[in-house]
């Protein structure tokens, strides 16, 4: 199982980034997915997840209407894009998947190594 998060980096408050997390077809194949965070200091939390099939989404209140999440089977890869970036988005980003196709906002199995984005203000 693996599952490779890219595209953090340091941006401004207010900027966008697209995250990206290539995984195995077998990773991803009929598996909801899911992206989390942790800001320093911090647990771990919920920021957006998928159905397999693309149909179903669920955001966090803190990122919902500023974050968007995708995926392309085609491709076994998932997105966040992230815009209107405020510093408290800055966190470790990780996009993980579930056993199973239902989106949930948690119960993951498979996690992938994070990616870091830092928003300065």
């Amino acid at each position: 199982v693996q599952l490779q998060a890219s595209g953090g980096g340091l941006v401004q408050a207010g900027d966008s980034l697209r995250l990206s997390c290539a995984g195995s077809k077998r990773t991803l194949s009929n598996n909801a997915m899911g992206w989390f965070r942790q800001a320093p200091g911090k647990e771990r939390e919920f920021v957006a997840a998928i159905s397999y099939r693309g149909e179903t989404t669920y955001y966090s209140d803190s990122v919902k209407g500023r974050f968007t999440i995708s995926r392309d089977n085609a491709k076994n890869t998932l997105y966040l894009q992230m815009n209107n970036l405020r510093p408290e988005d800055t966190a470790v980003y990780y996009c993980a998947a579930r056993s199973g196709s239902i989106a949930a906002k948690n119960d993951y199995r498979y996690w992938g190594q994070g990616t870091l984005v830092t928003v300065s203000s």
